[in-house]
């Protein structure tokens, strides 16, 4: 999309948030200090890049799923560049993109100790990532309920485990493109691992963003981590219900997702990281009751509880090697709810509070 275009959408865009949630920055997301995406490019300060994946990549047209062994209908592409300007001029819809690095064992243990990022730049309009077939990271909505990210630039954190050193890594890329320019736009584009001044290389013990179950409604059952909520829907989180298929929904709903903690872990006070919740909640993990914001039950909104990121401590005895039960109670008012903004993780607790020294600045 030109740098004109952009100016035109992020206008039209501000407008039309204006009317279904309280005002645009519910639309356009702050940076999240471990996945995301951010609508400022990434500093060179702030990452060490150990692999550039710029340069030629292969695209399919079309919403078939990459795969490494298939060579119908790929075609090369330069990366980053919009797509119109390579072969596909006035073309809007899917695309996949895909291409392969090589890690050496010096270059890997550099990325388990870093964490590793995907830096992907910025992608017109919505985007799905995978790496060795694990879905690793998203930017805005696909259809059919469409939420553009063309502002914003991507940097997906990668599980450690999902790096190889014995073969090709594949990286595939499913892009959604609205109108105007479409694909991977600008950089960078590489695998990096945060520098020491960059809140990002703050360890998780677990990120908890992705699919989780939800149910509307409301049952005190519900937090009990015995429940089979295997009938319940499947959501993306963070992602505010409306923008995925919930659009009249207000009042009382349950998030519920399951965590592996190893018997080190689980050891440990920790702190559940819920980023943003529009507008109440409550959350427990195993049953446990760990933090709320406002009062569910009653439903009263003080009207700023959309702008409070949550982070409820977790002690120890309320955690278990295996399996581990996050449930949270949420309800939301008029217009747009749910947990809608990251980071959601779960963390230790001298990890959160080193994650807010370098987000304020101190020392660097």
């Amino acid at each position: 999309m030109s740098r004109a275009g952009l100016l035109a959408l992020a206008l039209g865009a501000l407008a039309l948030v204006s009317g279904g949630c309280r005002d645009a920055s519910h639309w356009a997301p702050p940076p999240s200090p471990w996945s995301g995406d951010d609508a400022r490019p990434p500093s060179p300060d702030d990452w060490t890049t150990l692999v550039d994946l710029d340069g030629t990549w292969e695209i399919r047209i079309g919403d078939a799923p990459a795969s490494a062994d298939t060579t119908d209908g790929w075609t090369s592409i330069t990366v980053p560049a919009a797509w119109e300007d390579q072969g596909f001029p006035g073309y809007d819809g899917f695309a996949w993109y895909r291409t392969t690095f090589a890690l050496d064992a010096k270059t890997a243990d550099l990325a388990r100790v870093g964490p590793p990022f995907l830096l992907l730049g910025r992608i017109d309009d919505a985007d799905e990532v995978w790496l060795n077939g694990t879905r690793v990271g998203w930017g805005g909505r696909m259809p059919p309920f469409y939420e553009t990210a063309a502002f914003r630039f991507r940097a997906y954190r990668v599980p450690p485990d999902l790096l190889r050193t014995d073969g090709p890594n594949e990286l595939a890329v499913r892009v959604y493109d609205a109108g105007v320019e479409g694909g991977i736009l600008e950089g960078p584009i590489a695998l990096a691992v945060p520098t020491a001044q960059n809140p990002a290389s703050v360890p998780v013990v677990a990120d908890l963003a992705g699919d989780w179950r939800f149910q509307p409604g409301d049952d005190p059952a519900y937090s009990d981590p015995a429940l089979d909520d295997r009938a319940w829907a499947t959501i993306r989180v963070p992602g505010a219900w409306e923008r995925q298929g919930y659009r009249d929904l207000d009042g009382l709903a349950w998030y519920r997702t399951t965590v592996r903690l190893s018997a080190e872990d689980a050891a440990r006070d920790l702190v559940l990281v819920l980023g943003l919740i529009d507008d109440l909640d409550e959350a427990f993990v195993n049953g446990v009751r760990v933090g709320a914001t406002g009062d569910p039950d009653t439903g009263t909104v003080r009207g700023d509880e959309w702008q409070v990121e949550r982070a409820y401590p977790v002690p120890a005895s309320a955690l278990r090697a295996g399996d581990n039960v996050v449930a949270v109670r949420v309800f939301d008012g008029p217009n747009e709810g749910g947990i809608y903004r990251g980071p959601v993780a779960l963390v230790t607790r001298q990890a959160f509070a080193e994650r807010e020294r370098r987000a304020r600045g101190d020392d660097r």
